[in-house]
């Protein structure tokens, strides 16, 4: 057969890595959009946050053992299938105006989400030689930085109307006009899912008219991408690992946090408005996460990834020291600079965090998978806080406490005690 049979495939699958990555990076756009169709409090606009992080950490281990039993073809088609039905149902919800619906959708699109991202990792290692796997996989993830510089973008511009009539003004409108109004921005969702929905059904149908290995994973080989299928409690008695799944639920927590509310933080404190701060955050922060991302990695080869970790963890904590006692540009850039830093935090955790567990790493990467759950917390509490102070700039204490942890954690958290390896060594 030709070398390059596997070319369509990979273009297939790399595919994937963006959709998630549009899940993830669109709720900035969903949360002011939905907080002001749907007439909600900044605690109830966080639930969006919540119905996705709370897919992942319910769905991840069952992905994986799907993945396991009927292998990576059919596990890319269920998540398609999944992806495209959350995607439809927006066109009813927004139609209902039911914040309810619409949460229920995200969760169905995140359950289809967390099925490609547990699958697409794997699967393109397979897809090819094992030699340049890596460069297969390095090139795919290329495509989840392009889905969170392209989503708020997009969202931006096809989502956000721009209009955000003060209170005052919609008491002075009629029922009818404050009900015409809400549903106009209800349903400016409508084409956008419609397009995203045709689209992964497009998907659908080339994945199962192309010819490709329809193989189940191979369980000799880690992936530190998707959930183990052992799954003990035991291996957290390493210290190292149970600072990592702390360390992680904050960092996520952090990253969602200071992305969610950034439309509404950057209109409290520079006047902003949604439109121009969507792009702000697409084509500047999510552009400055893509680049930290390469940069830290080149900077690694210097200075330990603990070390890195704990001086860019720091530096965040300072930016947001930044923003929430500031005002005006000062304080906008201060948030869009977070997420250079945040950029090498999440695969830095984890890899300390699974560092000399040997065959107890695949249950180790199930937990810090879990931990992602955090991502449903900070944006929760940060909306309790906005609520209650009536200041959403004060809400950003969360993310800054949460870098606190991230920073102890590469200060001494992250420290391997040689004696449980030892004697994990000497038990196996």
């Amino acid at each position: 057969m030709p070398k390059n049979k596997y070319l369509f495939p990979i273009i297939l699958v790399t595919s994937l890595f963006f959709l998630w990555a549009f899940l993830h990076n669109i709720n900035p756009i969903l949360i002011p959009h939905l907080k002001k169709a749907c007439h909600l409090s900044d605690t109830l606009s966080a639930f969006i946050d919540l119905s996705v992080y709370l897919a992942y950490f319910l769905v991840a281990i069952p992905a994986g053992l799907f993945m396991q039993k009927y292998g990576y073809k059919k596990g890319i088609l269920l998540g398609l299938v999944f992806y495209a039905a959350g995607a439809f149902m927006f066109i009813p919800a927004a139609s209902e105006r039911s914040y309810v619906f619409f949460l229920f959708a995200l969760f169905i699109i995140a359950t289809g989400s967390t099925f490609l991202e547990a699958v697409a990792n794997p699967y393109i290692a397979v897809l090819g030689d094992k030699e340049t796997s890596a460069q297969r996989l390095n090139f795919a993830q290329s495509f989840n930085g392009l889905g969170a510089f392209v989503a708020p973008i997009l969202g931006g511009r096809f989502i956000l109307t721009g209009i955000d009539h003060s209170t005052a003004h919609l008491n002075s409108m009629t029922p009818a006009q404050v009900n015409s109004y809400l549903q106009s921005e209800a349903d400016t969702v409508k084409i956008p899912y419609l397009i995203i929905g045709g689209v992964v059904v497009l998907l659908i149908i080339l994945f199962l008219i192309t010819k490709i290995p329809d193989e189940k994973p191979d369980d000799k080989v880690v992936d530190l991408h998707s959930p183990g299928t052992g799954f003990s409690a035991r291996v957290l008695r390493h210290s190292h690992l149970r600072w990592s799944v702390i360390a992680q639920f904050f960092y996520v927590g952090a990253q969602v946090g200071v992305g969610s509310f950034f439309i509404r933080y950057a209109k409290y404190v520079a006047a902003l408005n949604e439109k121009d701060a969507a792009f702000l955050w697409g084509a500047i922060a999510m552009v400055g996460f893509m680049a930290g991302r390469f940069i830290g990695t080149f900077v690694m080869r210097f200075i330990s990834p603990a070390k890195l970790l704990s001086v860019y963890s720091a530096i965040s904590i300072a930016s947001l020291l930044i923003a929430i006692n500031t005002t005006g540009t000062i304080a906008l850039y201060a948030v869009i600079a977070v997420p250079f830093f945040m950029s090498i935090m999440y695969p830095t955790i984890f890899a300390l965090g699974i560092k000399g567990l040997g065959e107890e790493t695949k249950m180790a990467a199930s937990f810090l998978v879990m931990s992602i759950i955090g991502g449903a917390m900070a944006p929760l509490l940060m909306g309790l806080i906005s609520d209650k102070t009536g200041s959403i700039q004060i809400a950003y204490l969360v993310p800054l406490l949460c870098f606190c942890v991230v920073f102890y954690y590469g200060i001494k958290g992250h420290i391997v005690k040689k004696n449980s390896i030892n004697v994990l060594s000497a038990v196996i």
